[in-house]
Parts: structure tokens; C-alpha cells; sequence
């Protein structure tokens, strides 16, 4: 019978009254750390399995897991960024990287661990893909520059992913004409006018108070100093706008200065898009006023009915020209749907046509970047064949 090794002499230490024998060892990352044992035997035992381990590679580690490492990233992150941007960046990193990789150490994560993990991502839009693909080679980025990691699993990572969403073309003059006489009177009504004739963001809409609505001037205008947005569907007004070129001063056509006018003679908030209540509207209350929109289209749409306590799924197919049959003030009058951005991206559309210069359409539109401006500008401008023939024929001599 093969004698037991002798067992050393261990030091003693105290634990909350109790009394451990403890040594250390250095584990597979080159780290001392600490083993304890109630008698010496107990302590000799763990010594031989952790060595076992540590020749394995299945010691303790020094890297982070994923999930620390981005918690970590996502603080340092928080002193430089805005707080709607860090919630963003957080809610991705949650489902989209810590859901399939947290549990997993740093330096253990391979290229084909990072492939299998932005599947999820990869069947969601292309902004989503493109957000989430920048989130994790950052991280692992900013690891390797603090050598956490030697190898980083993110390198080959492919930038193209997720599902290609349709661009929405900015409306025509008689889907504009349309859409007002359809929602006039209406809640989404004064939205609507600011997004066509100030190309304002949603966010800067529905943050905008009157003390930013200067009407009375030789040249009216609207002042964009607030944003609005929402956490747990609490509205959240931050003066943090989303770049330094969103903080500008747009000038208003008459139009909208007689629909503002009238709006505020009628308002009982500092608000000019408020709830009854005067506060600004919540994600759920928005959703509620543009439905008004949705409902007057013929977007073929499914609502949910319960009859004696049975969920029955009931599908509405609009017809041009009639009337909703549960309401009959509701007449199906839009032919087309309608989104938010859309408003904007017609303001800025309408600009383009009126020959209005690059560099002031950029202005007027908040972007930060010309390139964005840039590229409205050439679709807008240059995609029309019967447009741009006499300029070629000029060219070439014809």
C-alpha cells in the first residue's frame, strides 16, 4: 500500500471565531491565491485537487467572464455618452452579448463563440446587427488594449448582417394635403405640422415647451434645446440633445406659425405636445395619439376582441373611401402609411427640391455628420433619369 505524502506544516489563521489552516497557491494564471482547510488533511486534499486542475487549465482564472468585463466597459462608458445612448447601449449588451456569452471567462471566448453569439442579431434589422457588432468588438477592443485578452475573437467578425429595412420615400404634395385633411382637429394634428415644416426628430417634438416657440418675431422660429424620451413609459426631458448640431434654430413658413398660434391660444401647458394633464406624453400615450393615423389608412391590421371570455383575433381590411364600422367618424382616407421620421425625411426632402444648399440643409436638419446630409441629397436629387438628361447631353456635346 503506496504510503501518503507528508503533509505541511500549514499556518493557522481565524475566520469569524473559527480556526483554518491555510496556504497558497499559484494558480494557471500565475496568481497567488489563498485555500483553506478545517484540519491539515482537509487543506492537503484541496492543494492536490487545484493542482490537478491547474494541469488541466481548469484553475481559477484571472480574466474576467463576459458578463464582468462589460458591466465594467459600460461604466467606463457612462462618463462620455449620453444617458438615453447608455441605456440603449445597455439594453443590447444584456440580450444581445452578456444572454450568450456572460457566463463565459474573457480569454476563453473564441471567433466561431462571437459568430454563434450575433445569430439573434443577425435576424433583427441591420441598425440592430450594425449596433450590436460595434458593441462587442469594443468591448473585446478595449480588453485587448488592457491585456485581459491576447487574442481578440472579434477581428473577423463581419460587418454586414441583419434584415435590410425598406427606406421610406418622403410623402408627396397630395399624400401631405391628404393626411392633414385626415387628422385636422385631431391630437396628432400639431405633431404632425412641426415634423413637416420644422423637421423636427420625434424626440425633439415632443420635448419642445413654448418657451422655445418664438412666433412673434420678424422671422418666427422654433428653438431645439430639449429632448424627450422614456424609461419604464415615464417621459424623460433631458436638455443632453443627441448631438451638438441637434441644439439649432429653425425658421417656420407661415403655415406653421398659424397652426402654433392657434395651439397655443388653446394650451393649458408649457408643453406644446402634452397629455390632459399638461405633462408631456409617455411612449404609450405617443403610440395612442398616432393610432389616430394608423386607424384612418388602409393598412390591413388584426385586433384581439374577448367574447364571453375568449380571445378571438379579429382582422379589419380598410376600404378606400369608407368608414370604420365600429366608428363611423373614422373614414379610411390614407392609401399610404405614414411614420414619424417620415415627416422629417419630407421636410428635408422639400428643401433638396427648393435648391436649398447642402451646408444649410444640414443645419436646419441638426446633422452632425454632412456625409448623412449628403447622401439624402444624392438620392434626392439624382435618381431621376428624365431629370438629369440634359445635363449628360451637355456634357457630352449632344
Amino acid at each position: 500500500m503506496a504510503k501518503r505524502k507528508a503533509i505541511p506544516n500549514y499556518g493557522i489563521v481565524t475566520l469569524n471565531g473559527i480556526e483554518y489552516y491555510r496556504t497558497r497557491i499559484e494558480d494557471a494564471d500565475g496568481k497567488r491565491v489563498p485555500l483553506y482547510g478545517k484540519t491539515r488533511e482537509e487543506l492537503y486534499d484541496k492543494v492536490e485537487e487545484a493542482k490537478r486542475q491547474i494541469a488541466e487549465c481548469k484553475f481559477r482564472r484571472t480574466t474576467p467572464t463576459v458578463k464582468e468585463y462589460s458591466e465594467k466597459w459600460l461604466l467606463m462608458q457612462s462618463a462620455h455618452i449620453r444617458s438615453t445612448t447608455l441605456i440603449d447601449y445597455s439594453s443590447k449588451v444584456k440580450n444581445y452579448i452578456i444572454k450568450p456569452l456572460g457566463h463565459m471567462y474573457m480569454a476563453d471566448v473564441t471567433s466561431d463563440d462571437v459568430k454563434l453569439a450575433v445569430i439573434p442579431a443577425a435576424q433583427k434589422s441591420e441598425s440592430v446587427y450594425r449596433s450590436v457588432n460595434m458593441l462587442l468588438k469594443c468591448i473585446f477592443n478595449s480588453a485587448e488594449d488592457s491585456h485581459i485578452i491576447d487574442d481578440n475573437p472579434t477581428k473577423r467578425l463581419s460587418a454586414k448582417g441583419g434584415i435590410p429595412q425598406k427606406e421610406k420615400a418622403a410623402l408627396t404634395d397630395e399624400q401631405v394635403d391628404k393626411l392633414l385633411a385626415a387628422i385636422k382637429g385631431l391630437p396628432p394634428y400639431v405633431f404632425v405640422m412641426i415634423g413637416l415644416y420644422a423637421g423636427l426628430r420625434r424626440e425633439e417634438i415632443l420635448a419642445l415647451q413654448w418657451d422655445c416657440v418664438h412666433l412673434d418675431e420678424n422671422a418666427p422660429y422654433i428653438s431645439v434645446q430639449r429632448a424627450w424620451h422614456t424609461e419604464h413609459n415615464r417621459p424623460v426631458i433631458l436638455t443632453e440633445l443627441k448631438t451638438k448640431a441637434a441644439r439649432r434654430d429653425v425658421p417656420i413658413p407661415t403655415c406653421l406659425v398659424e397652426c402654433l398660434k392657434e395651439a397655443k391660444a388653446n394650451s393649458k401647458s408649457q408643453y406644446v405636445i402634452a397629455n390632459s394633464e399638461g405633462a408631456p406624453l409617455s411612449y404609450t400615450q405617443f403610440r395612442r395619439v398616432w393610432q389616430y393615423i394608423v386607424t384612418r389608412s388602409t393598412k390591413e391590421r388584426t385586433y384581439v376582441r374577448y367574447v364571453n371570455g375568449e380571445k378571438i383575433k379579429h382582422t379589419v381590411k380598410p376600404v378606400l373611401g369608407e368608414a370604420a364600422p365600429h366608428n363611423g367618424r373614422v373614414i379610411y382616407s390614407l392609401d399610404f402609411q405614414v411614420t414619424p421620421h417620415q415627416l422629417r425625411h419630407t421636410y428635408i426632402t422639400n428643401l433638396i427640391y427648393a435648391q436649398v444648399d447642402p451646408k444649410t440643409v444640414q443645419y436646419l436638419a441638426g446633422h452632425e455628420n454632412s456625409k448623412i446630409t449628403m447622401d439624402i441629397y444624392a438620392k434626392v436629387k439624382y435618381n431621376k433619369p428624365h431629370e438629369l438628361v440634359t445635363v449628360v447631353n451637355n456634357a457630352f456635346g449632344q
